[in-house]
């Protein structure tokens, strides 16, 4: 397996909750779980993401450019996170920051799978994108455990 094709498996998963979360209203638990589980998720992947990917990819001149933008997108759904956690759930407005979120995040997995990992596959050597993934995954494992 590839660090592209363990981030895209991760992808689908961010994919999932947000269509999921979406579709829930109000304060329910289900809101709440799904909340929460998207917000660890989201965080999760980009301190894993950042490590695995974008360390090795702005070392690299040809790739340097397009991993600092993609850091500056994670900060940017970072901080609509922060708006959707000081926003109640039953504020016809937290819909509304959902949907903002999701927007972000779809625009940043979709740029990162049909730019940045084409990109990134010239930049890196295939031994390493293995490696690469390898690393990913572990990070995302203690990351999961650490929580």
């Amino acid at each position: 397996m590839t660090i592209f094709e363990a981030l895209r498996e991760d992808h689908q998963i961010q994919r999932e909750l947000l269509e999921d979360l979406l579709q829930t209203s109000g304060d329910s638990q289900e809101r709440d779980q799904l909340y929460r589980q998207l917000r660890a998720e989201l965080q999760y992947h980009a301190a894993a993401e950042e490590r695995a990917l974008y360390v090795p990819m702005m070392a690299n001149d040809l790739t340097q450019e397009k991993a600092r933008h993609s850091v500056a997108e994670h900060h940017e759904i970072d901080e609509q996170l922060e708006t959707l956690d000081a926003t109640d759930y039953t504020s016809p407005a937290w819909l509304t920051q959902a949907r903002k979120l999701s927007e972000l995040v779809i625009h940043h997995l979709d740029e990162e799978e049909h730019e940045v990992f084409q990109l990134a596959g010239r930049g890196l050597a295939e031994n390493q994108k293995t490696e690469l993934a390898e690393a990913y995954r572990q990070e995302m494992a203690r990351q999961r455990q650490d929580a």
